[in-house]
Parts: structure tokens; sequence; C-alpha cells
């Protein structure tokens, strides 16, 4: 792999804090890296740090001459009067632009919904994000970096943009750094991960999924090496306490195998108990939509939608920008009256919304947060126990240092935890959240959706995060051509039926549109067109995970409908009965031989705890034969895997 860029034992301090101290890493061509880490810990000042636009007070930035390197910023530098043809491709001749595949698959890809001529200053913020990463795009460069590339996208976007990355350069060649929160991108896109923490750089093999295991067992280890250290320091202390006595002690510890560890841990939330607290708070009915159309104009954003909210149902809302989302919230509030049809709201309904925005936190000014939360004494029910308002306040991440900050001097994430805080303070029964992963990092995710796993009441989410989405709610549903559609496959559904999950863009589609941009946003309403269905879901509905709408095939019979066998390209091939009994046979013996070897394990690890802690040759032996045990159940659980897949289980 050839060197591109790097740093040598570099520091980086600010008037108020030391940033990095004694980093050293590099970019190879090849890498595909994600950078994770904790809100103002350091990630996009890494990014300006390798491309030269911070000066390091310590150590060298290295870069490989020649090398070009691309940046895109978390806000954009566009000239408000340019036009979109300009801002993306400069002066540069049609024929020559037009003529480019690149340039034609990033048109297609991201602004196949704009105007080509439309100033910039007349964008909403999530069309200026794109046409800014469309002008980063169409560039040559040997490295990328990107500062959340995904924020203001919608879900179809990014997941055209995470194909483009994958197909942009060849194996082992160019090289992509990105700073993003969404964790399914971090997955899909990239093959290692950067965590900033305390001044330093932490490598780690694989996506996001990889790095949260590795993480996990970083924390293991070191709990075992702190308990180590515990029982050292008891033993000596015993030792000086009662003399020779504590000679024959042997301290002893016990590290349970992963299986026996995740055995009893219960389900992330308990949908019947929080539906039961629900109509308690609820009652029996909390928002109908009856036939209720809306329209602007010659546009039709609501076409005869009826759709049954219960009590505890916990739906996310997928669609393009633009698409009819917030109309659809603003509709189910009664803050927007449909022209046709009609919404019955529960007399016991009280709604919460987090916006985008955060406009409400606006009031507080230079409060600080400690004064704000001082007016709340009332304590919130959450996983069924009591909670003050300083507890939830820790529970989202905030120090005692953090609670002295003026509201108005937090970041972005800091005040998007603090106004989700007080809305659950106000005790909704339902919450609506507009994008609540804005601005947070993986770590803060975690915990917002933590606490929403133990909230009792109905659960609104729109968010173009596909994992949020799919962690914190039980069912999806997406605004199709007016309609509102269930999506039991989730987010890929939603993706096939807009047509966004077949092979990157024809060059023949993508030169039409080079001709006319302004042209290309239609198709995939023409193609959901006969698929859009007027959605009935009422609380049983949710439970079963049936729906009024099912997917129908597509005009001229070409798609099999959902649930047939010959619409499942991963189901498995028929097995005779005397095959799938070796399959079930092998897969039990894999079983017993993995719970032997964790037998083995486990002996060994107390042999170690009892061993001379000086002997260093010993240690090494038993650590080796561990290491052993470790990769013949790793082998076995492989083939345990391989066997399951080929059952069908």
């Amino acid at each position: 792999m050839a060197f591109l860029l790097g740093c040598e034992k570099v520091g980086v301090e600010f008037p108020t804090k030391t940033v990095f101290e004694g980093v050293s890493l590099g970019v190879e061509a090849g890498d595909r890296i994600g950078i994770v880490g904790r809100n103002g810990d350091g990630k996009s000042t890494l990014l300006r740090l390798l491309a030269g636009e911070v000066e390091v007070d310590s150590g060298r930035v290295i870069r490989t001459r020649g090398v070009s390197v691309g940046v895109l910023g978390q806000a954009d530098e566009l000239d408000d009067a340019s036009t979109v043809e300009c801002a993306v491709v400069g002066s540069r001749p049609e024929y020559e632009w037009a003529g480019d595949v690149r340039v034609r698959d990033v048109l297609a890809g991201l602004l196949g919904d704009l105007d080509w001529h439309a100033r910039i200053g007349e964008l909403s913020g999530g069309q200026r994000r794109r046409v800014d990463l469309a002008r980063l795009l169409v560039g040559e460069w040997d490295v990328l970096m990107l500062d959340e590339p995904t924020n203001h996208l919608d879900v179809r976007a990014i997941t055209w943009l995470a194909r483009h990355l994958k197909a942009r350069w060849r194996p082992g060649c160019g090289a992509l750094l990105v700073v993003t929160h969404d964790r399914w991108f971090l997955d899909e896109v990239c093959l290692r991960m950067w965590e900033v923490h305390d001044r330093v750089i932490e490598p780690f093999e694989g996506g996001f999924s990889a790095y949260i295991m590795q993480r996990v067992e970083r924390d293991r280890l070191a709990d075992l090496a702190e308990q180590k250290r515990r029982n050292q320091l008891r033993r000596e202390l015993a030792w000086l306490s009662r003399g020779a006595r504590a000679r024959a002690t042997k301290p002893k510890f016990h590290v349970a195998a992963a299986r026996e560890l995740i055995a009893d841990v219960p389900e992330l939330r308990n949908p019947l108990e929080l539906k039961r607290m629900a109509m308690a708070r609820l009652g029996k009915q909390v928002v109908d939509l009856e036939h209720v159309s809306v329209q602007f104009g010659d546009r039709k954003v609501l076409d005869d939608v009826s759709w049954i909210i219960g009590p505890g149902d916990r739906f996310g809302i997928v669609g393009g920008n633009g698409i009819g989302k917030t109309t659809l919230l603003r509709v189910i509030q009664g803050a927007l009256a449909p022209e046709r049809g009609r919404v019955k709201i529960g007399a016991t309904v009280r709604f919460a919304v987090l916006s985008q925005h955060l406009s409400e936190l606006a009031k507080f000014g230079d409060d600080r947060v400690r004064q704000v939360i001082g007016r709340y004494t009332r304590r919130t029910m959450l996983d069924g126990r009591e909670m003050t308002p300083g507890q939830l306040l820790e529970r989202l991440g905030f120090s005692a240092a953090d609670q002295n900050e003026p509201v108005c001097d937090l970041s972005g994430g800091q005040k998007r935890r603090l106004a989700l805080m007080l809305i659950l303070l106000d005790e909704p029964n339902v919450l609506i959240l507009d994008e609540p992963g804005n601005d947070l990092d993986t770590d803060m995710l975690a915990a917002v959706e933590d606490l929403l796993d133990g909230w009792p009441g109905t659960l609104l989410l729109v968010t173009h995060d596909r994992y949020l989405m799919e962690r914190v709610t039980d069912d999806q549903f997406a605004i199709l051509d007016g309609k509102v559609r269930h999506l039991p496959g989730g987010v890929d559904e939603y993706l096939r039926l807009v047509g966004e999950e077949d092979k990157a863009p024809h060059a023949g589609a993508g030169a039409g549109a080079a001709a006319g941009v302004g042209g290309r946003g239609s198709s995939a309403s023409g193609r959901a067109q006969s698929l859009g269905q007027s959605c009935s879901h009422g609380s049983a509905a949710g439970a079963s995970g049936s729906c009024g709408a099912r997917l129908v095939s597509t005009p001229g019979g070409g798609e099999p409908a959902a649930g047939s066998p010959e619409g499942d390209a991963n189901a498995p091939a028929r097995l005779s009965g005397g095959e799938q009994r070796r399959l079930r046979k092998l897969m039990a013996s894999n079983e017993k031989k993995a719970d032997t070897l964790r037998g083995k394990i486990e002996a060994k690890r107390i042999e170690m705890s009892a061993a001379d802690p000086s002997d260093y040759l010993a240690l090494t032996a038993i650590q080796e034969e561990i290491a052993a045990f470790e990769s013949q159940i790793e082998e076995l659980e492989f083939e345990w895997l391989e066997t399951a897949e080929a059952l069908g289980e």
C-alpha cells in the first residue's frame, strides 16, 4: 500500500484545552476510515489537521508529493448569488462535463430534483448540502475527507452516496476519511475505524459493528485487569494484616463465556408492558386519520390517507426531502387542517415535538443549564422507575461542568439532548422526534436510544439515520405518491420500492439528465405510483406486523408479490430430510465442542489468576493455550453459522 499522508507525534492545543498529544498515524492507498468519538474530542480538528488547515503545535504533518485532497466541511462556503451549475462545474463547458461519466453519475445521484439554474441562496439547507457534496465529488481526488456528509440527506441520497464511495476508486487506490454519526453508513463504507478520545487516536479494524465488538472486548479486558489489580491489592493487604496466613490465600475470579453473559439479558424493551402503561396514560384512542387529503397548489401531498395511531405505537416515517413528512406530522398534531377527511385526536393526548432547529431553547438565552433544570421539580417515569431532572441529565451525558454552561454556548449535540430532556420532563404521552440524531456522537445516540426504550408512550420518529430508525421504532412507514405505506421489511423495502437498490445509474440515463438536471427527480414517484396504498394500521396490526397495505406486483407482472417463494432471493435451496438431520447433528456437535473448550478456557484463567505474577514464561504459555482454544471456538462457530444458513435458520 502506498503512503498518502499522515502525521508524526503531533500535538494540538487550543486556548482552553489540549486536543491531541503525541499522535502518530498514516493514511495509505485503499484506506476507507471512519472517525468516531465524543462531541468536542477533536474529530473535525483531525480532518482539518491532515488537510493542512490547522497548524500543529508540535510534531509534523506529512503528505506525499502530488497527493490531492478534497474536503467537505460541516458548513458550506457556496456563493448565494451563484447558480447550481456554476457551484458544481464552475466555468467548464457543457460538452466537457456532460461527457464525463463520473459527473453524470453524481448529478443523477444528488441533484435529480434541482433546477440547474436555481440560485444557491434560494435553496434549502438539505439542497445546499447536496450541491456542496456534488461540487466535491465531481472532482478528481486521491484523498476525500468528509465531515458529517449525511447531515440533511434523505435515505435515498445516503444510500447513493455509500454506493458511490464504494465504487469511486479501484481496490487499493484512493483513500476516504469520514466523520459521521450515521452508523449504517460507517458499516457500509468503512474498512477501518479511528476512535478519537482523551487526546489520542485508537485504530480498529473493520466497520462500525466490528469497532463496537472490539470496544466491548477492550472494556472487558480492562475490567479484568482492574479486577486482578484489586485482588492483588487485597492479597497484599491481607498479608500485611494477618501475616503468614495470607501466603495460603489464592484470590479467584470467574469470567463467564459470552453466551452465558448474554443469556439473561432482557429484550431492548417490553412492547406489551409499554403499551399497557401507554393505555393507562392515553386511553384507547390517540390519533385517527380518516381519508385525509392535503394539497398545495397543483401538488397533492397526502391523498386519501387513513391511518390509526394507537397507544404505545412506535412508528418511524421515511421518505425523500419535500415528500410530505412534516406536513403529515402537522396534520397528526392538528396544526394543519386537511382539505378533505378528518383527524380525530384523543381527549387525553399531550403532544411534544423535538424539532430540527431546536427553536424551543431560544427562550432560555444566557441561562445556565442548572438554572433551567432547577425550574423542574417534577419526577418522570422511565424504565418503570422515577427519575429526577438531575438523574435524567446525567443519563444524557451532562457532567457537573456542563451544567454550569449557558444554554446558548452548548454544542449542537448538547442542545439536542437538553431539549429532549425538557420535553420528557413535561410528561407528554405522544412524542414526535424530527431528526433527533443530528449533532449527536455515536455514544450519545446509544444513550438516547436506551432512554427511549423505556419511554411509555406513543412515539413518531422522522430520521434519515436508518440504524436509529430500525433500532428505536417497531414499525416503519413510507410516504409514497401521497399514500402512507407500511414497510414490513423496514428501510430496505422502502429503497426497493423507489428503485434505489438497483445497480449504479446507467450512463445513458445520466447523460440525458446532464442536458437538463431539473427534470430528473420524478422517476421515483412514477415507479412508486402503482405501489402506494392507503394504510390503515392499528395497535393490533402493529403487534402482528401486518397492515392493510400489502406489496402487490407492479404493472406488467415483472416483480412477484412480497412473501412469494419466487420473490425471496435469499431463500435456501431445498434439502432432503437426511441432509437436514446431518446438518443439525453437526450443529449440535459443534455446540458441545465449543462448550468443552469454554470450560478449558475457564480452567486456564483460574490457573492464570493463581500463578506467580513474576513468572512470565508460565503466564505466556497459559495465554497461548487460551488463544488456541479461542481460535478453535471461532472456527466451530463459523462452521455452525454456515450450517444454520444452509438450513435457512
